[in-house]
Parts: C-alpha cells; sequence; structure tokens
C-alpha cells in the first residue's frame, strides 16, 4: 500500500454508506456533468459513474494517476470518465466546457484548502449549479450558522447560494481517521442573483464584501464601531436606521439581506 502524503491532506474514504449519501445530496443522475476533487482511490467516482454521471476527476497526486487509470481503464476509454492530474487550485472550468450552472461539485476535499476552493467556484464566472462537500464539521457548521450566529465564512457562502448540513460523518469512515468528525455540506441554487445583473455588479460584489471585512474586523466590537471605518459617523446612523439595524448590534447578528441593504 503506497503511502498517504500528509502535505496533500490525504484521507481516503472508506464508508460506501457516506459515499451513497454524498451522491444522494447532489441527486446526481444520468443527465448530470460531475467535477470531481481529489478522487483518491476512487471510491466516490465509482458511485458517482455507476449513477450514470459523467465525471471529471482532478487529482493532484500523480502517484494515484495510474491506480485511478487501471481501475477505471474503460470508462476512460468510453469518455464517461476524464482524469486530470493537476492542482484544483489552478483548475480552469471553461477549459473543459464546464459552463455556469451545467455541472456540479461533488468532492471529498483536504481540509486545508477548503476555504480556497469554496471561495474558487462560488465566486468563479462559470459557477458550479451546487456543490456538495465533505469538510470539517465545524466548518459545515459555521457555514449554515448552526448556532445562530452568522459569520464571515456564513455570509460569503449565502450570498452565492443555499448552504444545508446533510449530515455528521464520523472519522472512522476514513483511513487514516482524521482527529475531527467531518459532515456533508451541500451548497445549492448557486448564482450571482444577489448582486443583481447589471453591468456594475463586479462593482457591487466588491464593495458588499468590503462592507462585510469592515463588520467583522474586530469580532468583539459593536457593529457601529467597526463601520466607521467605512461610513462617515451620521451616514452610518442614518443606514442603521433604515435597516433596522440597532446601534448596540454586533456584526454576528445581521443576517445576509440586512448586509445587502448595509451595502447599497
Amino acid at each position: 500500500m503506497r503511502s498517504l502524503k500528509k502535505s496533500l491532506g490525504q484521507h481516503f474514504l472508506t464508508n460506501s454508506a457516506i459515499v451513497a449519501s454524498i451522491a444522494e445530496a447532489g441527486a446526481v443522475s444520468r443527465n448530470d456533468t460531475v467535477l470531481e476533487i481529489g478522487p483518491g482511490k476512487g471510491i466516490l467516482t465509482s458511485e458517482l459513474l455507476q449513477r450514470g454521471a459523467a465525471v471529471i476527476a482532478v487529482e493532484k497526486d500523480r502517484e494515484l494517476i495510474p491506480l485511478l487509470e487501471e481501475k477505471f481503464e474503460k470508462e476512460l476509454s468510453t469518455k464517461q470518465l476524464v482524469l486530470i492530474n493537476e492542482d484544483i487550485l489552478n483548475f480552469k472550468p471553461e477549459s473543459y466546457k464546464l459552463k455556469a450552472k451545467n455541472y456540479k461539485l461533488i468532492a471529498n476535499i483536504p481540509y486545508y484548502i477548503t476555504g480556497a476552493i469554496v471561495r474558487k467556484f462560488l465566486t468563479e464566472k462559470n459557477q458550479p449549479a451546487q456543490m456538495v462537500l465533505l469538510v470539517q464539521k465545524e466548518v459545515a457548521e459555521r457555514v449554515v450558522a448552526k448556532n445562530g450566529k452568522e459569520s464571515l465564512l456564513s455570509l460569503s457562502v449565502k450570498v452565492y447560494g443555499t448552504p444545508k448540513y446533510i449530515k455528521t460523518v464520523k472519522s472512522g469512515s476514513f483511513t487514516p481517521p482524521p482527529k475531527v468528525d467531518s459532515a456533508i455540506l451541500l451548497i445549492e441554487n448557486i448564482s450571482r442573483d444577489f448582486f443583481g445583473e447589471n453591468t456594475s455588479r463586479a462593482t457591487t460584489e466588491e464593495k458588499f464584501f468590503g462592507v462585510l471585512h469592515a463588520g467583522f474586523a474586530h469580532k468583539r466590537k459593536q457593529l457601529f464601531g467597526n463601520l466607521k471605518t467605512v461610513f462617515e459617523e451620521t451616514v452610518l446612523q442614518e443606514k442603521m436606521e433604515h435597516c433596522g439595524i440597532q446601534k448596540n448590534a454586533r456584526a454576528e447578528d445581521l443576517s445576509v439581506n440586512v448586509w445587502k441593504c448595509l451595502a447599497q
């Protein structure tokens, strides 16, 4: 058995029931094109192919490529599977004819690049229609704001899609077992509709995130104190009143639509 590469955060999924749950969360069917990140030894890849999906699998570890080529020789020959040896953070969807909303992103991703992957594909010009990710349990809970408190992470996801916590995955479902439990996270209805359809949408996104980052700059401070770096005090008071925000509110108390009101 080949040694695992700690530098790549490799924890191979071995629980077939969890694999089925991931595919079901993504409602994978014969008509789908799926982008899979880090197929590893191919347990999730097999499930996706058996459900009839066309799969583009991106694997960074070149030592795993021969194993995958042997295992999926038939699917590679029929082009149901395309195998790419590349770092997913350098991957360009348009190079493989992946257009906005015409593919699904489904993956067991390395914990250490979870944020980078989520950010990359939510902000891509060619966004996936939905994402099903196996991530650290704590991260999934933060994304859905399980404790009722929003975060920079949860709001940054919610402006592009609707996150759902599907189920907890115990560490024993992997080899080697990670030190923490994981969770299946679904992000559906992905789009840029939140920012409108006009030509200044990119500017609107930039302004929104500028206000959002300022609001969370000092977590223990009240929102009013944080946002004085962005707005003049009298303007800020008027904006907060207009958006129905109490002066003693904190950034974590505001919903995504209230943030939108502030940024407009």
